[in-house]
């Protein structure tokens, strides 16, 4: 028999998928029919527009004035050796927000990503091709790395740096790719419930779940503005987190608690199979369970307790909610 709906379907299950360093695929589910499409993509433009990466923003290169020189012993001319730096991921090893890195080659030599990594940064695309340089060379320079977001233009840039820098355009978004998918599913008799998909692809600097984790946080704090006018404080992050908790623990059946046979009997003859029942109960309902006395009562509240789950404790609105739902589905 269909039921009135007072609050919300609260999802309850995430699923990661790794399938490389830098590609993974979250799932969650399930969403009412509409919800999903709401949180997705907000979510996918703060993935591209906020995540926090690293660039190259100015080089000083010795015995050059400006990008359209060229350098005796070296191949490229200096506007392509500039790109290539530019295309060099870098990530700060450290807490430093913005660190100068100096650099000397001597030719001949195919100068790789990999021989700019050190003790401050480390290169991820090891392989990106820097500079060819042969035995008459003598390659110096300095590169300027910030932690950022979005993108930056070298006009921007060049009114930061020294005037001993040629300013570089500055792309410091991690993530390469994000894409979602909405599917359909059943709960219960209902066809019309969703699950989210998301294919996130980073470059190396950080991990698709790191960024997938920044983005959630970045939308939870952009939300908290409006706590000022609706007296909304409680809720914050933390809550937000808990509404979001993964019931396993509060599915698991009684016998697996590993209490005494008394104080299991007394439980399973009053009906109770899964954890997540007596949890949803009072204190002092527990405490009126049939023949449930107080050294049964008070070894079920330490075994509670120990899952994070006090009797003397509440669970909010939403979280309780989900959880019958859940016992509901695992009951038939």
């Amino acid at each position: 028999m269909k039921k009135f709906a007072i609050t919300p379907f609260l999802p309850t299950e995430v699923e990661v998928e790794h399938i490389n360093d830098t590609r993974s695929k979250i799932t969650a589910y399930p969403f009412e029919n509409g919800f999903a499409i709401t949180l997705v993509h907000p979510l996918r433009r703060l993935l591209l527009s906020s995540s926090v990466g690293y660039s190259a923003i100015a080089i000083n290169i010795q015995g050059i004035s400006h990008e359209f020189d060229s350098l005796r012993g070296m191949i490229e001319d200096i506007s392509i050796f500039i790109i290539n730096i530019k295309n060099t991921q870098f990530k700060i090893l450290g807490d430093d927000d913005n660190i100068e890195l100096e650099y000397s080659f001597n030719g001949p030599k195919k100068i790789k990503g990999s021989d700019l990594s050190n003790d401050n940064v480390e290169v991820i695309n090891v392989d990106n091709h820097i500079a060819t340089i042969n035995e008459d060379c003598n390659l110096s320079f300095s590169v300027i790395i910030q932690k950022g977001i979005g993108y930056m233009s070298s006009e921007d840039i060049r009114d930061i740096v020294s005037d001993d820098y040629i300013a570089i355009d500055s792309f410091f978004t991690p993530v390469k790719k994000v894409v979602y998918s909405i599917e359909n599913m059943l709960v219960e008799d209902n066809p019309n419930f969703e699950k989210a998909i998301f294919d996130i692809e980073t470059n190396g600097q950080i991990s698709p779940v790191d960024a997938f984790k920044e983005a959630v946080s970045i939308m939870y704090n952009q939300m908290s503005v409006f706590n000022k006018v609706f007296n909304l404080s409680e809720v914050n992050i933390e809550e937000v987190q808990e509404e979001s908790i993964d019931l396993k623990d509060l599915i698991l059946r009684i016998e697996d608690l590993n209490v005494s046979a008394r104080s299991f009997n007394s439980i399973d003859r009053a009906g109770f199979k899964f954890v997540g029942e007596l949890v949803l109960m009072s204190e002092v309902e527990v405490k009126n369970i049939k023949n449930l006395g107080k050294k049964s009562f008070d070894e079920i509240s330490e075994k509670l307790d120990q899952l994070g789950y006090p009797i003397y404790d509440t669970l909010t609105e939403n979280i309780a909610s989900a959880l019958r739902k859940k016992l509901e589905e695992i009951k038939e």
